[in-house]
């Protein structure tokens, strides 16, 4: 029984910690926005966005509030956004986005969880030519003609329609299209008032590497150490599933 109750607190507290790092990863969407475009969502797009993400993780009203009260005023904290690049373990590319104040201590710690995993980071461009720069929205399913809207899309842009879900297992639609033309298919899809549950920038590798399950692994926590640190946003490998 106790075994039993210490594994679910754990597993309870793993779950916080990743809401936790939710929530700081849209807090500093929203800064960037707010600095970059002022504090009205209808004249940033950038803030909107991140306004709507913000409500797909139920971030709480009042914390969005705060956020943005906090990028308006003085002395508000500046974030960059670098793109680091380098190989995993078993040569897996591996591209690592951060938001930091410090970038000194941001590269320091990203080439430390390369080495410790036993990979090396790279220079710039050593892998993101593997990788194309795509906006995703998230659509809610309900009432939704796939092949019409599939039809629609095309001039705007669209590089593919397909199934997905929210952690919680709720179904979705996921809409791609070119980084540049994440502007014309936001103004499509708005037009078509489809729902739109989120919506981001992802870098989405062209070319999978498949590994068994035991190298992937090794992979994955480099991954998940990537992932715990407070100045990384995302994380994006090539890593396929295993072969069967």
């Amino acid at each position: 029984m106790g075994r039993a109750f210490e594994k679910r607190k754990s597993t309870i507290f793993r779950r916080m910690d990743r809401v936790a790092k939710q929530f700081s990863k849209i807090g500093k969407d929203i800064a960037i926005a707010v600095k970059s475009g002022g504090t009205s969502p209808d004249g940033n797009p950038s803030l909107r966005r991140a306004l709507q993400n913000a409500r797909a993780l139920n971030m709480p009203k009042e914390k969005v509030e705060a956020a943005i009260k906090k990028a308006s005023g003085q002395g508000a904290t500046d974030y960059d956004i670098v793109i680091y690049e380098g190989y995993g373990p078993h040569g897996i590319a591996v591209m690592v986005e951060t938001a930091t104040d410090n970038v000194t201590r941001t590269v320091a710690n990203v080439r430390h969880y390369f080495k410790a995993a036993g990979g090396n980071m790279g220079t710039t461009g050593s892998v993101s030519f593997m990788f194309q720069h795509q906006g995703v929205f998230r659509l809610g399913p309900d009432g939704v003609d796939r092949d019409a809207l599939e039809l629609e899309l095309i001039d705007h842009g669209l590089i593919g329609l397909e199934d997905g879900e929210s952690d919680k297992g709720e179904k979705q639609l996921l809409v791609r299209c070119a980084f540049t033309d994440f502007g014309a298919m936001q103004t499509a899809l708005d037009k078509r008032g489809v729902t739109q549950i989120s919506s981001e920038f992802e870098y989405v590798a062209q070319t999978l590497s498949e590994l068994p399950d035991d190298k992937a692994d090794e992979v994955m926590k480099l991954v998940a150490a990537l992932e715990d640190d407070d100045d990384v946003q995302n994380v994006y490998t090539n890593l396929g599933s295993s072969p069967a």
